[in-house]
């Protein structure tokens, strides 16, 4: 069951629930990485997971870190299971899961799955987010991930380099000869060990509707849209509290005149004829309200010639002016109204 909002949570992670766990585990690493892991979820998983994140309340620093740590324990022991030593993961999961039977039961899980392929932990990781955690090692210990990968993530992954690093570990793979295991071995080690490093530097957080509004605003529109029917359906109050914190395009109407001055000096014109294209009238007449006769006459006439234009392409020119309008307000050079900037007006 989902916890009630403000419901203490316990002291002791042998205590949480499942769905407990993976909300505090979205909590750790952040929105951004957390709007992208709600892509790959059943749309039934996402509407539990995120009422429970806004439910967390605070959560206590040493509560999260073991969290981490039993769900990095399970992944490294799914390495080992992977690698055939089954006895080494299941001593492992004995030691991070109070619960001898949950311990059992998660090892033939991972039982199932074992793969002896070297870098097995890697393989299912995105793309991008692949990208992002080996770009920064050394060419040959690159290339040699590479080629423990499946041909069409190695080629993505190179895609994503810079060309001079690019040449370098093509020039590695290209003349590497049979490795040494026990290379491979601590090469995995090494890289098991930075990704345990970084999962643990999370300081104590706090859930609730905030971290779920800052979710959603990073989501995709089709996400925020699903998720969002999904919670009305059951609890149209949440839903509510998450609207009045959440900022979309059209908020831009409760941006101060000073602040949207602002924000226009760093939106190009062709970028702001797009994202007024299914804009309000509302909304257009307070942008241009605040540009001079002539600018506003020149984004009009772009705006009725350029023709039939896609969705995706307005949506994304309007989230850029949107993450300028955020980047604004954080600075203090914009004040939206009804996000706390009121009594910060001058009058």
């Amino acid at each position: 069951m989902p916890r009630k909002p403000n419901e203490k949570l316990p002291p002791s992670a042998d205590q949480l629930e499942g769905l407990t766990k993976a909300a505090l585990l979205l909590l750790a690493v952040g929105p951004e990485k957390a709007s992208s892991v709600l892509k790959f979820l059943p749309a039934e998983a996402v509407e539990e997971v995120t009422r429970e994140l806004a439910g967390l309340g605070r959560v206590p620093s040493k509560l999260q870190e073991d969290v981490i740590s039993e769900f990095y324990q399970i992944t490294v022991a799914n390495r080992y299971a992977n690698e055939g030593n089954l006895d080494y993961a299941k001593k492992l999961l004995m030691e991070s899961l109070a619960d001898p039977k949950a311990a059992e039961r998660m090892l033939g899980q991972i039982q199932t799955q074992v793969q002896k392929t070297p870098f097995s932990f890697l393989q299912r990781a995105e793309s991008e987010n692949l990208l992002t955690f080996i770009q920064d090692e050394h060419p040959q210990t690159i290339s040699l991930i590479l080629c423990h990968l499946p041909h069409h993530k190695a080629s993505e992954i190179l895609g994503g380099l810079p060309m001079q690093k690019q040449v370098e570990v093509i020039k590695r793979m290209a003349n590497m000869e049979q490795t040494n295991p026990e290379v491979i071995k601590e090469v995995e080690r090494g890289l098991e060990s930075r990704l345990s490093n970084m999962l643990m530097q999370s300081m104590e957080k706090a859930g609730g509707v905030n971290m779920v509004a800052e979710i959603l605003n990073l989501a995709d529109r089709s996400t925020e849209k699903a998720i969002m029917e999904g919670l009305e359906a059951e609890d149209p109050d949440l839903v509510e509290q998450i609207r009045r914190l959440m900022f979309v395009f059209e908020d831009i109407q409760k941006v101060n005149d000073k602040g949207i001055q602002s924000v226009l000096k760093e939106v190009d014109n062709s970028e702001l004829a797009l994202a007024l294209k299914t804009a309000s009238k509302e909304l257009q007449n307070k942008i241009f309200k605040n540009m001079s006769e002539r600018a506003a006459q020149l984004i009009r006439e772009d705006m009725e010639y350029m023709g039939p234009v896609r969705v995706s392409d307005v949506e994304g020119a309007q989230q850029r002016v949107v993450d300028i309008v955020r980047r604004l307000e954080e600075s203090g050079d914009v004040v939206i109204e009804g996000r706390g900037g009121d009594a910060e007006q001058m009058v």
